[in-house]
């Protein structure tokens, strides 16, 4: 009874969520633009890119940082433990020079330091040996500026102040000594955020403590699984806080979430019904990645979100922003793009995630959900999923490219390798243990779906990922007397970077009772293919149920020279019929017609030629001898064919 009634109260979201938003990923991708546009206005892109070098790895940061929400200054202190890969006398950091450092301590001493830039060079007193670990600890304050989408922000709700934090993708930096780079992630973390008792603060992993003393409270976070840096976060304002129970195989995730006192109703009803997504999910695509931890939302100020490991920040609680953020904890967190030049490994997945929601969940919107991603996917002749340019943020997030086909992709993929070898291939990418908690380049996934479908990609992945555009074709068919289909397929491409998509084209055959779908493996354009069928079709439906990323699709029967065949409308009265009616048309010149009628079953009932004179025609059908039920009416010449469905009382 409660799954009954999780389902009724998704579709009722869905459905209000349809009726007033044309498209929901627009609107969480144009409010994370927006965001983004408001907040980046104090270093130019390819600032943003310069990072700490990889001479280390860093296994433990404790973090404690003093901040009030009603002013925008943070204070610092970070020990950080790290590893050095090989003998050093230096380490760098990624750190706004906006910030002041006060002192760096390495065993009880301070250390010589110098900024150029954004770079934090630390001089230690001696050479450091390889692989033997280490600890420091940064002692810093300062007037956080702002980054990417807004990295250190204090606003206001409902006139109560708020801070929060969303560092992607390189603003960790700005209100953090770090490293930022794609290449390590912290092996754990504990949090220590210290503000006004009036509020509460919200972070990654377990709540272990709030203690308060002289006005002030500390809240201590620890979580325990690898973090890339720009995951870590904060908020802090007049919280409140509910907790939902996630039950999933023979486990049960806790969903804590931090919302402010006015959104609490609409929070309840968001997050209860994400309850299902976390289901489905879990099903396709195995545990819950911080399931010893916890699941949880916070609520700050932005239209968008952020899928902060085990706490993601949302700006509402829509049914599409919650399942996309959600989706990030296993695509994003979990396995994280080893590069912004691989960002649909992280966007990409979130929205087609969004999209199996909707296929499993509320499936009367899957179609609706295709098309618009299409739409999307393809309203500009170019551009690749590939980031060729990494330096903007603004490339790096595009909506059209990274989330709509970016998603596409893996839609394809799927349709290309196969239901479940697309699914064991993903499955067996997120528990690589080369990638798991780590991260990935779009080259591990495609090896992973090759070893689980036995196919080579390597054409799919020129293509689609590397290459810009889409394809469009164009779909010659006809048929002759014996049921026999030929089908011309040709293509053309948006964008020369491709000369032609490779991919198998789908294509379904009706008469209006019976169908088939065929499945053309279309290698070159112009490629002509046969097949026998037991009807007589009258209609070709290209990719019928939306697997291919294409746009502008032209279908069209011809005659057997290759002409394009003329059809023509008729009307059938009465209809329904008791006994017999007539068929009427206008017609302008003499001909014959074969006209037939074709029974539900399959089986032809009726078959004679008749008269076509010019003018209005009116054809009588004796039809007072056959069962009641559905039939199809087809009438056909040399020249034109028009059909019309009869039922019979």
């Amino acid at each position: 009874m409660k799954k009954v009634c999780l389902f009724a109260l998704i579709c009722l979201f869905a459905n209000e969520l349809f009726a007033q938003v044309a498209d929901p990923l627009d609107a969480i991708i144009e409010g994370e633009k927006a965001a983004w546009i408001r907040a980046h206005h104090t270093a130019s892109d390819r600032d943003l890119q310069n990072s700490a070098d990889n001479r280390s790895d860093i296994h433990y940061c404790r973090l404690h940082w003093t901040v009030d929400p009603a002013i925008k200054y943070i204070q610092g202190k970070v020990t950080t433990v790290f590893e050095p890969v090989e003998t050093v006398g230096s380490l760098e950091f990624d750190f706004s020079q906006a910030l002041i450092m006060d002192s760096i301590r390495f065993h009880g001493q301070s250390l010589s330091f110098s900024q150029n830039g954004d770079i934090l060079t630390v001089q230690f007193p001696s050479q450091l040996p390889a692989f033997l670990p280490d600890s420091l600890t940064f002692f810093y304050q300062g007037i956080p500026t702002s980054t990417g989408f807004g990295s250190f922000e204090a606003n206001n709700h409902g006139g109560v102040p708020i801070l929060w934090t969303l560092s992607e993708p390189y603003g960790a930096m700005e209100w953090w000594p770090c490293k930022q780079a794609l290449n390590d992630k912290i092996d754990s973390v504990d949090i220590f955020i210290t503000h006004p008792a009036a509020y509460r603060a919200a972070s990654n992993g377990l709540l272990q403590s709030e203690t308060t003393a002289n006005g002030w409270t500390t809240a201590h976070w620890k979580h325990r699984y690898p973090i890339a840096a720009y995951l870590v976060c904060m908020a802090v304002t007049n919280y409140t806080t509910f907790t939902v129970l996630a039950p999933f195989g023979g486990d049960t995730t806790k969903i804590i979430n931090y919302v402010y006192p006015e959104s609490l109703a609409d929070a309840q009803t968001g997050v209860g019904q994400n309850v299902a997504a976390l289901q489905l999910y879990d099903q396709l695509f195995g545990l819950y990645p911080f399931h010893a931890e916890k699941y949880g939302h916070t609520q700050f100020g932005w239209g968008g979100g952020m899928e902060h490991q085990t706490m993601s920040f949302v700006g509402n609680f829509s049914f599409d922003l919650l399942v996309h953020e959600l989706a990030h904890q296993w695509f994003g967190d979990k396995v994280t793009c080893a590069s912004w030049e691989d960002i649909w490994l992280n966007e990409g997945f979130a929205t087609y995630l969004t999209g199996l929601c909707y296929n499993y969940l509320v499936p009367q919107f899957w179609e609706i959900w295709k098309a618009d991603r299409i739409n999307k996917a393809t309203s500009q002749p170019d551009g690749s999923v590939w980031v060729d340019d990494t330096t903007s943020v603004s490339r790096i997030f595009h909506s059209h490219l990274s989330y709509a086909k970016g998603a596409y992709l893996l839609h394809m993929l799927r349709w290309k390798c196969g239901e479940n070898a697309f699914f064991a291939g993903v499955r067996n990418y997120l528990n690589d243990p080369a990638l798991a908690y780590g991260y990935a380049r779009t080259t591990d996934l495609k090896a992973h779906l090759e070893a689980s479908s036995g196919q080579d990609l390597d054409e799919f992945i020129a293509d689609w990922f590397y290459g810009k555009g889409f394809p469009s074709y164009q779909v010659d068919w006809s048929k002759n007397l014996s049921n026999v289909v030929k089908i011309t397929l040709k293509q053309s491409s948006s964008n020369p970077s491709v000369s032609f998509f490779e991919m198998p084209v789908p294509v379904k055959l009706t008469d209006g009772l019976h169908d088939t779908t065929l499945v053309l493996n279309h290698t070159f354009s112009g490629q002509v293919f046969t097949a026998a069928l037991n009807f007589t079709p009258t209609e070709l439906i290209f990719d019928p149920e939306l697997w291919l990323l294409s746009r502008n699709n032209h279908v069209q029967e011809v005659s057997s020279t290759g002409e394009p065949l003329p059809s023509l409308s008729i009307d059938v009265v009465p209809n329904p019929a008791m006994a017999n009616f007539s068929i009427r048309l206008r017609a302008t010149e003499v001909d014959k017609a074969r006209l037939t009628l074709w029974a539900a079953d399959g089986k032809l009932v009726l078959e004679q030629t008749v008269d076509i004179l010019p003018g209005l025609n009116e054809i009588p059908v004796v039809s007072g001898e056959f069962p009641a039920g559905r039939y199809l009416l087809r009438l056909e010449t040399k020249k034109w064919q028009a059909e019309r469905a009869v039922i019979l009382n």
